[in-house]
């Protein structure tokens, strides 16, 4: 048994990753934020919000979560899904804990070639119903039933991450779980992504939130510069877009629509780093990011 001393007291540490996967648009974003105590995820409610996996650091005295978001798994249409299913797929070689999370509406089959390798996994596996508060006790039996059927090994847990319903229990099981071990990181971390990737996400979200139909999806966000003082932050971002027509659409008549969106995007940047930001942002054209290995590779996705 390995031990962490703090305040001259020899104590137990607990300490593990837990990583959470799903398909898409089952709350794992909001789950995580919930779990962390932090908004670390972007959350909105459109498939595929998440493209990157994203750690979000829990720490209490005795015991360090180091959590881990995930794109939601589906089948690829273009390379940039194939990096984000790969991001979903790493999820399952390092875990100590795995949360695979579902909801009242999908069934086990939506997803069977990912869930047979959930099937395999030698570490516990937490199946969680999420949004249990659109279904009735009938319906939620039937769902634990077949879970229960396509997942023989894994405990299943209801939950509403909307009503932050037994989000404490799996906490609470979570740290039953995790081995003895000192921390991963230090204790004042949060989380292992650098200040620009959160600039690049909270500007992306609120694209997602104001735009319809392909044109978020068209989008990468990339922070050109940051530089930060006492008081305030100065960012340069560039929104890539895939075709010319949707650079007109972001940019709107007379700028009105990027206007709006950065305009609501520095607010809250603004209350994430706690102090003045200024935004600048200008959109430009790469045509076909989404399939070209070297965009992505230069925008940080996984390709392997």
């Amino acid at each position: 048994m390995r031990f962490f001393i703090q305040k001259n007291i020899l104590m137990t540490h607990k300490a593990g990753f837990v990583n959470i996967v799903g398909n898409p648009n089952v709350g794992k974003s909001t789950l995580m934020n919930l779990l962390v105590g932090e908004r670390i995820s972007i959350a909105t409610f459109k498939a595929q919000t998440t493209r990157h996996r994203i750690m979000g650091i829990l720490n209490t005295e005795d015991m360090q979560v180091c959590f881990s978001d995930t794109p939601g798994v589906l089948k690829p249409n273009y390379k940039l899904q194939e990096s984000m299913l790969n991001f979903s797929e790493s999820a399952l070689q390092d875990a100590d804990v795995l949360l695979y999370v579902t909801d009242m509406v999908e069934t086990p089959d939506k997803n069977s070639e990912f869930l047979a390798k959930v099937s395999c996994m030698e570490v516990p596996v937490l199946v969680l119903i999420n949004k249990i508060d659109l279904g009735n006790q009938q319906a939620l039996t039937e769902k634990v039933d077949s879970w229960h059927i396509a997942l023989p090994k894994a405990e299943i847990i209801p939950i509403s991450a909307l009503c932050k319903f037994n989000v404490d229990v799996v906490l609470k099981r979570i740290k039953e779980l995790l081995p003895d071990s000192p921390p991963y990181f230090d204790k004042d971390q949060l989380t292992d992504k650098p200040a620009r990737f959160f600039v690049s996400e909270i500007i992306r979200e609120k694209i997602l939130l104001y735009y319809d139909k392909e044109i978020p999806y068209s989008v990468e966000v990339v922070v050109e510069q940051f530089k930060e003082s006492d008081c305030c932050i100065h960012i340069n971002v560039v929104i890539y877009v895939e075709r010319d027509s949707q650079k007109g659409i972001i940019i709107g008549h007379q700028g009105y629509a990027l206007k709006k969106v950065s305009t609501e995007a520095r607010k809250a940047l603004e209350r994430f780093f706690g102090k003045s930001v200024y935004l600048e942002t200008f959109v430009k054209v790469n045509k076909d990011w989404r399939s070209s290995d070297r965009a992505l590779k230069n925008f940080g996705y996984n390709l392997d």
